[in-house]
């Protein structure tokens, strides 16, 4: 159970923490929809403003727009912290990320120039669709993808790791058969810069073995690729299927005053991450 001291937490943060974080009220639904409407006006914006077209026709506008849109989200960003338990833990959580890098490029374009098309990074906070119009089986789905990602993480870092070691050892060998007589292998590091691209199956072409064995080494890394490409798929294919096997649950969008997480049980009484006792709302 949480130890936080809630003494000072008023009614009037409790309000604030409902209509900001959750969707499952009216008032929390029309902010959540309003808070997309800025977004996709930002990243459109940022996007218009990137063709020189419309830049030099309508940079002012797209200045004051700019700044209009990163005020509202500074505000919103301020009044999250404000109204949870632990700004702690919003802050260091993914969505509490995303939301600070939701407005900082546009302070750094004062002094970075630039800097503001990164604010396209906004997009991301899209994700806030399928809590705001209660897609749980979406959300759901997404959570057996995280799960999937999570349970095959070990299996993926021993694969990496292989990866990274015969990639290693091919680009060596080519650097051996082809650094003296093609110029383009000058070195072992550029050499295993082929090999990625080679095994990843992209093939850029700017580098290509002229000899017939440094040939017949690439036709085989060529091969290899396939393996690449379906050895992680198979991975989390498999994690994916076994998460979708369980049923599914009945979940709401209410967000844990102290965590911040949501994705609990529609009849849960505490947050199954921190034990936090949620506060139901009709």
């Amino acid at each position: 159970m949480s130890i936080i001291d809630k003494s000072n937490f008023s009614p009037v943060k409790e309000k604030v923490h409902e209509i900001i974080f959750e969707a499952d009220t009216p008032l929390g639904k029309w902010f959540d929809i309003t808070l997309l409407v800025f977004i996709i006006g930002s990243v459109i914006a940022v996007m218009l403003e990137s063709v020189e077209y419309f830049d030099t026709r309508f940079h002012r506008i797209f200045f004051v727009l700019e700044w209009i849109f990163t005020i509202f989200f500074t505000i919103e960003y301020f009044m999250r912290i404000y109204c949870v338990y632990s700004p702690t833990k919003y802050i260091f959580s993914f969505f509490g990320i995303i939301d600070l890098l939701a407005i900082l490029p546009a302070y750094l374009s004062l002094g970075i120039d630039g800097a503001q098309y990164l604010l396209v990074i906004r997009a991301l906070r899209l994700l806030r669709i399928f809590r705001i119009f209660k897609l749980a089986k979406f959300l759901n789905e997404s959570n057996v993808i995280i799960s999937a990602l999570k349970e095959s993480r070990a299996k993926i870092t021993v694969f990496v790791i292989f990866i990274l070691l015969l990639v290693t050892i091919m680009g060596s060998i080519m650097y051996f058969i082809e650094g003296g007589t093609n110029t383009q292998f000058t070195s072992i590091p550029r050499s295993i810069y082929w090999a990625i691209v080679t095994i990843t199956t992209v093939g850029y072409g700017d580098i290509s073995p002229s000899t017939p064995i440094g040939q017949f080494l690439s036709a085989i890394l060529m091969i290899m690729g396939y393996a690449v490409i379906a050895v992680p798929t198979g991975i989390v294919s498999a994690e994916i299927v076994n998460g979708s096997n369980k049923k599914d649950e009945d979940i709401t969008t209410q967000a844990c005053r102290n965590c911040s997480k949501e994705g609990h049980d529609a009849d849960a009484e505490f947050c199954k991450y921190c034990g936090e006792e949620l506060n139901h709302h009709e």
